[in-house]
Formats: structure tokens, sequence, C-alpha cells
């Protein structure tokens, strides 16, 4: 099944811009990139003594599965680089499965949608660029809806 899947991307250590492009391509051919977000920098969340952060989301297709996925996503996290930290610590990259089409997936280690999706401004913002209407299966609210109920002070369009 070739399903339409959107992706976050965030990096806040080293040169920033290069990680989001290296993510991008190494998501090529399992997953291939339909249309890319601005990039936006924003502010730490959940640990606020950091370096700021770029993050942009990516609409892709791809035949794989949902966990099959986020093994590929956690796999190009590791060839880049990123190592272990603390929870909401600096990373070099992150990955994550924000919809998968309209599939709601609970399974060990994976909640699709994203569990925290609609209370993340870093991630609604880039969203709503590419997909304004596109409805959360689960809270059936648009991405617009979602983002109107949170504070985007502080996020700026690179």
């Amino acid at each position: 099944m070739d399903e339409s899947v959107f992706l976050s991307l965030g990096t806040n250590l080293g040169n920033r811009l290069t990680n989001l492009q290296n993510a991008r391509e190494s998501l090529c051919p399992d997953v291939e990139i339909i249309q890319i977000s601005p990039i936006y920098i924003t502010q730490p969340w959940g640990y606020l003594d950091q370096p700021e952060f770029l993050n942009q989301v990516v609409e892709a297709r791809t035949e794989l599965e949902p966990l099959p996925l986020l093994y590929f996503l956690k796999a190009i996290e590791r060839e880049m680089g990123r190592s272990s930290t603390f929870r909401y610590g600096p990373r070099l990259i992150d990955l994550d499965i924000l919809f998968y089409g309209d599939r709601v997936v609970t399974e060990k280690g994976l909640q699709i949608p994203h569990v925290r999706l609609h209370k993340r401004a870093f991630v609604l913002v880039p969203l709503n660029d590419l997909v304004p209407n596109f409805i959360h299966p689960v809270l059936k609210l648009s991405v617009h809806e979602m983002l109107e109920k949170v504070d985007v002070e502080g996020i700026q369009k690179l």
C-alpha cells in the first residue's frame, strides 16, 4: 500500500540546515517526498536550556508499514550520528511520524497520530503550510484548528 505520511524533522546541534538536508536525502528511495514545508526556527520544548531548533515537515509516500517506517527513521537518526541524551534534550536529528494516512496505530513504542502533535506549535506551523485542512483521525480537528489552539510565539520562518 502506498500511503501518504507526514514526518517531522528537527535539529538543534551541528550544521542544522545540512542535518535537515541529509535527513531528507536519506529518506529516498524507501520514502518518496511529495512536498516540503518551509524551515522554521523554534524555541526548545520540554527542556529549555539548549540551542534553538530548526523544524520542518515533509509529506511523503511509502510502502513501508508504520512499524518498519519507524525502524527506518530511527536507523537514519543513528547513521547521521544521533546519540541518546535525555528526554527533550538536544539532538542532531529527530524524525517523527505525525500521520500515516488516516490510520490510528497503537503499538509498543509507536503511536500514530503522534501523541503530542496537537500541543506542539513547532510541528503544527509547518504542517499547516502543507495541509491545513487535514483532519486528525482521533481528535476530528483540522491541522489549522489545532494550530489555533497553541501558542506560536517565538516561531520564525527561516
